[in-house]
């Protein structure tokens, strides 16, 4: 069992840590929100299709509203801007900000009615995670011969993290199917139409050229549906039923560096020192919060351990 669980583990590290990387790739000729919902779509229908199958009762229509808000939030608002953004913004950069969510989850925690207000290590952890991500932007341009990052796509992804701290958190009271799998393929089915009404009006329909889609972008669109979605989210799904929920959510701290190393491996994406640094404060401020977290009792924990993403 252990051996598997591992096995699992690194699957989830690899899978998640390199789709950064592939999402790169696929908006080199396809446009961002189009091959989000294709991506989703596939992963989507076909988990759904398999839980169907396997048993699951069929959702409610409550559940069907829950999996739709989850689903616009978290594949729209969160993935569908990361893949946007990746369009100016490096990928393993991508990683370090969009891996910032758990700092907005305890903010809004905090700020909303009722939610959990957080201790001195957990403020600490977010102030040094902000620090982090303030570095690794360097609004002054403090940095001698530091990368300069396109603004908007920052700003893009924060919100894009923003709104995946926001989606997580509504998730917890939700009404969803008991199947985590079948809840999922319906957020990916809700997120697709979402996805495909942001295309619409970016207009990016009229700019789909099936003919200019290169090979490199079609592997990558592949290799998002098969590892990045269906292995990934069934690795991640199995390990919560049979793994210590605090190794489980190791992946929040390798899959950013995988990212990083990977984006400079193969795509020859720089990595400077700035980079470095910032992914150590940030990872660091993240494995904080989330010992503080160990640390409450029960019912805080489940109130903002963060979800899974595969982005």
């Amino acid at each position: 069992m252990k051996v598997r669980i591992w096995l699992a583990l690194i699957a989830v590290y690899i899978t998640w840590g390199s789709t950064y990387l592939a999402i790169r790739f696929a908006v080199e000729t396809m446009p961002p929100f189009w091959m989000a919902a294709v991506r989703s779509f596939i992963a989507g229908a076909v988990l759904y299709a398999w839980r169907r199958a396997a048993g699951d009762q069929a959702p409610t229509r409550l559940e069907w509203r829950s999996a739709a808000i989850v689903g616009v939030l978290l594949l729209l608002g969160g993935n569908g801007l990361v893949t946007w953004a990746e369009q100016s913004v490096p990928s393993g950069i991508t990683a370090l900000l969009v891996g910032s969510a758990p700092l907005w989850m305890v903010l809004i925690d905090a700020l909303r009615p009722g939610g959990l207000r957080p201790n001195g290590q957990t403020l600490l952890g977010v102030l040094i995670g902000f620090g982090g991500i303030l570095i690794l932007i360097d609004p002054l341009r403090l940095g001698s011969n530091g990368q300069v990052l396109d603004p908007g796509g920052v700003a893009v992804l924060l919100l894009a993290g923003l709104l995946w701290a926001v989606g997580s958190l509504y998730s917890r009271q939700a009404r969803l199917p008991a199947s985590p799998l079948l809840g999922t393929s319906m957020e990916m089915l809700a997120g697709a139409a979402g996805l495909l009404v942001m295309g619409a009006l970016t207009g990016e329909w009229t700019r789909v050229d099936l003919a200019g889609i290169s090979t490199r972008s079609l592997l990558g669109l592949v290799y998002l549906i098969t590892f990045g979605s269906l292995v990934g989210f069934a690795a991640y799904t199995w390990l919560l039923r049979v793994a210590p929920t605090p190794l489980v959510s190791t992946y929040a701290y390798v899959n950013p560096l995988i990212a990083i190393f990977l984006g400079s491996l193969l795509g020859q994406e720089p990595l400077t020192a700035r980079v470095l640094i910032s992914a150590l404060i940030i990872v660091s401020s993240v494995a904080l919060i989330n010992t503080a977290r160990a640390k409450a009792p029960p019912w805080a924990v489940k109130a903002v351990s963060p979800v899974s993403g595969d982005d």
